[in-house]
């Protein structure tokens, strides 16, 4: 099984607790998958809906329009269904009902010539939390600097 990490969202692990992960397929058009295999991908300001049907969708998230597609091209930032089990659906919707937990995509690869995306349920970050995990990973940095020098 060859994966491809297409796009990360790094932000997402800075905003958030991740709690939990889940693979998920997308539904893409023909100039989509295209561009997704070019790594023209942002998930920066993506996110995960579930509507009242229990379908999950990817919003916002960005895919470069194909430049040879001409007309047939897609829009950049429309939703994209993504393939879940209802189970699992389910599951989320009953967690994010919670006060404070959201679905965000974490990462889009490419897994036997299928996208995949990677989504968790993430609680949000007080501000105390970052400021903590900044001075962790600066000192992480100093301390490599250190054993560099020697």
């Amino acid at each position: 099984m060859k994966e491809k990490t297409v796009a990360t969202n790094r932000k997402a692990r800075f905003e958030y607790f991740l709690l939990e992960t889940y693979e998920a397929g997308i539904a893409l058009r023909g100039s989509e998958i295209k561009s997704v295999r070019a790594g023209k991908v942002s998930l920066t300001e993506a996110f995960v809906r579930i509507d009242d049907n229990l379908q999950a969708w990817l919003m916002e998230a960005y895919i470069a329009p194909y430049e040879q597609a001409n007309r047939y091209n897609h829009e950049p930032r429309r939703p994209r269904r993504l393939l879940l089990h209802k189970e699992e659906i389910r599951r989320l919707w009953n967690t994010v009902r919670q006060k404070g937990v959201t679905i965000v995509p974490v990462r889009m690869y490419l897994k036997n010539g299928r996208a995949k995306v990677e989504i968790a349920l993430a609680r949000g970050k007080k501000n105390y939390d970052k400021r903590r995990e900044i001075a962790k990973r600066d000192a992480q940095r100093e301390a490599q600097r250190e054993l560099r020098r020697y």
